[in-house]
């Protein structure tokens, strides 16, 4: 496959996955400032999302505070913001539209239809009534589009392409998303009421609330929380599934200058399998996260090289 083609469609699935984790992550913050808190606790909720998502100095250049209204604003609105939903939907949609030829019509008319429906949306009062639909229907878009491309594309290199962005893209969401659930929750005292509402939303925002409940039958805790979104294999949005996702797809694509690319995501996925979660705790969880970060960041440089068109900007974005 050109690398062209290849790039487009790696691109088209991070911007898809991408909107979708922004859409999860403001409605948790939302539920969140629902709950009885201070005006400065509030903002600090909010600045921890942009902090997550690496957009404090970004943010903080055109807005005076973080309220929820500005924050809102930057990670949905704003086209400037790289990683906002409206840039990530018109993203996926300009990456679709380049390998239309690639795409089965079903595939890239959902892409199409997605942006669309945006641009209405966005000119109505949805956001400032009822975010919380906003975010629901970014979420269906992105449901829809994985749907049509599983059940209509062949299962072929452009397949595996389209995975492999949307699995990376995922692990490196769910690490965002538990490092700073975690940071915000650990001056809480553990078995209170307040960390049971935080857990619960962090689970929520993966959609693994009811799957906790499968698994442990127990109460909500930190740490088994912790050991659902990082090593539960079944989890479709934990880490070991999430790079055990990537592996498989690299093996199908792999080429004659991907051996140490393909080495690289074997051992970060065989340290995901080997880990215990008490380990990591002791070590600690943000230091752990940090260096799983880093190295998801380093994989997607890689395959970028071995297989892609490298620019910075995209993956800075």
């Amino acid at each position: 496959m050109l690398s062209h083609t290849a790039d487009h469609l790696f691109w088209m699935a991070r911007y898809t996955e991408r909107a979708e984790s922004t859409a999860r992550m403001l409605d948790v913050c939302i539920q969140n400032a629902l709950m009885p808190q201070t005006a400065l606790a509030a903002q600090q909720g909010w600045r921890a999302l942009l902090r997550m998502s690496e957009l404090e100095g970004a943010f903080d250049a055109q807005y005076d505070a973080p309220t929820q209204k500005n924050v809102i604003d930057f990670l949905v609105r704003d086209l400037k913001n790289p990683s906002s939903i409206a840039s990530c939907l018109t993203g996926a949609r300009e990456n679709a539209r380049a390998v239309r030829g690639t795409l089965t019509t079903e595939v890239w008319e959902t892409k199409n239809a997605t942006w669309i429906e945006m641009q209405d949306l966005l000119k109505g009062d949805m956001l400032e009534h009822n975010p919380s639909q906003f975010f629901e229907w970014v979420k269906h878009r992105s449901h829809l589009s994985r749907g049509v491309t599983v059940g209509t594309m062949l299962q072929d290199e452009a397949l595996n392409f389209i995975h492999l962005g949307t699995f990376l893209e995922r692990a490196d969401n769910t690490a965002r998303i538990l490092d700073v659930k975690f940071q915000a929750v650990g001056a809480i005292e553990p078995g209170t009421v307040p960390e049971f509402y935080y857990m619960a939303a962090l689970l929520r925002s993966v959609s693994a609330f009811e799957v906790y409940r499968k698994v442990y039958r127990d109460a909500i805790t930190a740490a088994r929380v912790a050991e659902l979104l990082m090593l539960e294999p079944k989890l479709p949005r934990s880490l070991v599934a999430c790079m055990g996702a990537v592996v498989c797809n690299l093996r199908e694509i792999r080429n004659t200058q991907s051996q140490e690319t393909e080495r690289f995501a074997e051992q970060l996925h065989a340290d995901l399998q080997a880990a215990a979660i008490d380990d990591i705790l002791e070590q600690g969880l943000h230091a752990y996260l940090t260096k799983f970060l880093s190295c998801v960041d380093e994989l997607g440089r890689r395959i970028s090289r071995d297989f892609l068109v490298p620019d910075e900007s995209m993956e800075a974005a």
